[in-house]
């Protein structure tokens, strides 16, 4: 005689395979949330920029955005009157110091950190004025510490991951404004319908790409210089880093081209797409610590695409403002 309990286990058995059969009745699959990566990395060799004293002279601004920016320049004894401006939105500020001292050209460093996720970036920079009164009140703040009428003669921008979100918002207003543009494994949108993936049907909201779009196409077109880094990160209820790139190449209607060699700090290149003032670089790795190779590698790209902006003006012929 077969025990109650195994007749019990049979007769569950049966009714969840008959369910199994009638596809109408099975709940859709719901997307999870992302969540840090548990996988660790000891091939590559992460890199870090060193925190060291820098031979800068260096203040807080205060009162222009929510909260405090620090403002580096790079050589306080200079008698240089016109100055480059890097402004950094997200991320350690020794390490856009340093970007700016070993660019070759006499930089302010300005360093934004506002908080966690790309809306508070947007969101505090979504004023029209907001963008350029930063630059003005960098501008005079120095010109009063140097005794002396500065003036910035190029304005770049870089960001670092959630970064993002305040580039999106600037170049919404003014794109015309930036001469020089570093993402640092950090441009991402949603998916339409939200949560839905690419291989489940899902599409990309690409209302939140046009900016990048748009600028990217005016580094095609030799007026801009605009890099963008990615990894392999695949966060699962928001697009990556590398499908929005390929969203860019394939509008540009460009190609990626399959490479093999080092990047700053024992990064690992995959991939490369260029022409003429448009970078994008595909990286190895889906760990936190290869997200944070791409900010310490901002000192090496940043000098990428001024001696990118060099190359292309010595071969500007003469009268060629583009």
């Amino acid at each position: 005689m077969i025990p109650a309990k195994e007749v019990l286990v049979v007769l569950v058995t049966l009714y969840v395979c008959s369910c199994g059969c009638a596809p109408q009745r099975l709940a859709p699959a719901q997307p999870v949330n992302q969540c840090p990566s548990p996988m660790t990395d000891a091939i590559r060799a992460h890199q870090r920029v060193e925190n060291k004293a820098l031979p800068d002279a260096a203040f807080v601004l205060k009162g222009t955005l929510s909260k405090p920016v620090e403002v580096h320049c790079a050589d306080p004894g200079q008698k240089q009157r016109c100055l480059d401006l890097l402004v950094h939105f997200h991320g350690a500020g020794y390490v856009a110091r340093r970007a700016g001292l070993e660019s070759g050209r006499s930089f302010i460093v300005a360093v934004v950190n506002l908080g966690s996720g790309s809306a508070v970036y947007e969101n505090e920079l979504r004023d029209a004025a907001t963008f350029p009164r930063l630059v003005e009140t960098i501008r005079t703040t120095i010109s009063e510490r140097m005794a002396a009428e500065i003036q910035v003669s190029g304005v770049y921008v870089s960001s670092f991951s959630a970064g993002y979100g305040a580039v999106r918002a600037i170049l919404k207003h003014h794109p015309s404004m930036v001469d020089g543009l570093v993402l640092l494994d950090g441009l991402h949108t949603d998916y339409v319908p939200s949560g839905r993936v690419l291989s489940q049907g899902g599409v990309l909201n690409t209302d939140k790409l046009q900016g990048f779009l748009e600028y990217a196409r005016l580094a095609v077109e030799g007026k801009k210089r605009f890099l963008i880094t990615h990894s392999e990160i695949f966060p699962g209820t928001y697009a990556s880093t590398t499908e929005t790139a390929d969203y860019l190449i394939d509008a540009l209607h460009l190609r990626r081209h399959a490479v093999l060699k080092w990047g700053p700090g024992g990064m690992q290149m995959l991939s490369e797409t260029q022409r003429h003032g448009l970078t994008i670089l595909g990286f190895a790795g889906n760990t936190a610590p290869d997200h944070m190779d791409h900010l310490h590698g901002l000192p090496v790209f940043l000098k990428m695409i001024l001696d990118a902006e060099e190359r292309f003006a010595r071969r500007r012929p003469a009268g060629n403002s583009d």
